[in-house]
């Protein structure tokens, strides 16, 4: 359920002597095979999540201060070793080996905030009990679900994943995680790796294989499913989810957008812009894809972007600036979107369809492109960007709207950062700035439209992994109980009046 892979299940003589199928994970960089793993089906994930379902209680019953001591000392120990996980995101990746890094000192710094953040949002707190029921006491509290089936995406095989572990794990729930076929070791690294510092249950639990591998993990009791991956595959998801009531989180993609006003910091737009199109080859969910910059200094702009953008080289050496496209069967869609655009009159600014060189994807930039082409509606997920010119800001926004996608966003303007960022239909935007809001660990994560629903990261992704309890306690009885068979036919109006009194000015 999380896309194509690049080998197939093992069907050697090797295989047949032992019963339980595997697959490779390669490097995307040099074919190389880099790990082996099982292919479990349904009735193997159903007893992972029947033993989780075990563990869930004692780690629940740890309280918050316990199983923070526990990640407390699993983000010690991913610090540790962080080079060690760094190594496996790039060898199933190709990412240079300081991307990797970037990745991991994000999820480090989530991880920290889950465990010291979740009782201060989670534990049992007074509510106000109003006025008609002044003499019960009022409380609400957020108890975890149970199980969390998680399944993850490659292209951030540790960070966008982790934003639904560690808070979910926070919350008190166990985590069974479904990492995609292109990125299975990194999946398997953080299970030990956390079983080294819980080795008494197994709180996070990993099973490994294709789209069958997802689907068993929807239908196996597990008490939520938190998505990550294309909206296509994300609608098949709820559409199994929805046979049990299972409910889900589900976050997908996005074809973001740039918004540069005439009074904008153009080098740091540029700068921005750049980055956020062409970091990780562009395989970013929340990554810059359009970009729409006011007449008056669009002639700049596009100059800067294209200086930029002209330097940047793919490749598999450390010295590369961004690595291969990850998932093969991509590299057709990107050549498809920018091929297309030519085709229909669009200019390339850097580059064009002799970009698309598998298993790499040299920079392209594009403008002219027809509103309704594929390279300006679809996700295009690959280090390519289309800059246009618009009369105005407000214009930028509107452009920026007319999407079925509502992922992130960005806005470069000195004055009316804050008004036009409230102003896009997007679940972030970072103002000035791009992508700065996934590294703020307080601060909800998620989309709207085709880009998915619910949140992870901040308060709002603690509660995700949560039901929330409302509990009442009487403290003293009453005379005026409307709520029995004996009462007094005087009573309901005397609320009526105490209600006309009190609400009614």
């Amino acid at each position: 359920m999380t896309g194509t892979a690049r080998g197939s299940v093992e069907t050697s003589t090797e295989a047949e002597l032992d019963p339980q199928p595997t697959f490779e994970s390669l490097d995307p960089r040099t074919g190389e095979v880099v790990g082996r793993h099982p292919v479990h089906d349904a009735g193997e994930v159903g007893e992972v999540v029947a033993a989780a379902r075990k563990a869930q209680q004692w780690w629940s019953d740890l309280g918050f201060s316990g199983r923070k001591q526990r990640l407390d000392a699993w983000r010690k120990l991913l610090l540790r070793r962080l080079d060690e996980l760094a190594g496996v995101i790039c060898a199933e990746t190709g990412k240079p080996l300081d991307d990797a890094r970037l990745e991991l000192v994000l999820v480090v710094d989530h991880l920290h905030w889950a465990a010291a953040n979740a009782e201060k949002v989670l534990r049992r707190r007074k509510v106000p009990s109003g006025f008609l029921m002044a003499n019960q006491a009022a409380t609400v509290e957020y108890l975890p679900f149970g199980v969390i089936g998680v399944i993850g995406p490659w292209n951030y095989p540790a960070f966008t994943p982790m934003g639904s572990i560690a808070y979910a794990l926070a919350a008190g729930n166990t985590v069974v995680f479904k990492p995609s076929e292109l990125t299975p070791g990194v999946g398997e690294w953080l299970a030990k790796s956390l079983a080294e510092v819980v080795p008494e249950q197994p709180v996070l639990s990993v099973v490994t294989g294709f789209g069958p591998t997802g689907a068993a993990l929807c239908e196996s009791g597990v008490d939520k499913v938190a998505f990550t991956g294309s909206t296509e595959t994300g609608k098949r998801v709820m559409a199994t989810c929805a046979r049990t009531l299972t409910p889900v989180l589900v976050e997908c993609g996005g074809k973001d957008a740039l918004i540069v006003d005439a009074d904008a910091d153009l080098s740091a737009a540029a700068d921005a812009a750049v980055w956020g199109a062409m970091s990780n080859a562009g395989q970013t969910c929340i990554g810059v894809e359009r970009v729409y910059v006011v007449d008056a200094v669009a002639d700049r702009f596009f100059d800067l972007v294209t200086e930029r953008a002209a330097k940047l080289r793919p490749g598999g050496e450390p010295n590369a600036n961004f690595g291969p496209i990850t998932m093969p069967s991509q590299v057709d869609v990107i050549r498809d979107h920018v091929d297309g655009a030519l085709e229909r009159g669009a200019r390339a600014l850097v580059g064009g369809g002799h970009s698309v060189r598998p298993p790499f994807v040299e920079p392209v930039v594009l403008t002219d492109v027809p509103p309704d082409a594929a390279a300006a509606t679809e996700e295009t997920f690959g280090p390519t960007i289309v800059v246009e010119r618009v009369r105005s800001a407000d214009e930028g926004v509107e452009r920026a709207n007319d999407s079925r996608y509502g992922l992130g966003g960005t806005v470069f303007s000195r004055a009316r950062g804050t008004e036009l960022a409230r102003r896009l239909r997007s679940g972030m935007v970072a103002v000035n700035s791009v992508i700065a809001f996934a590294a703020v660990p307080a601060l909800p994560f998620g989309g709207v439209g085709d880009s998915g629903f619910g949140r992870i990261h901040g308060e709002d992704g603690l509660r995700e992994f949560t039901r929330a309890q409302a509990v009442t306690r009487l403290k003293y009885r009453i005379p005026l109980n409307p709520m029995t068979f004996g009462r007094s036919n005087r009573t309901v109006r005397r609320l009526v009046r105490l209600l006309r009194l009190f609400r009614g000015r």
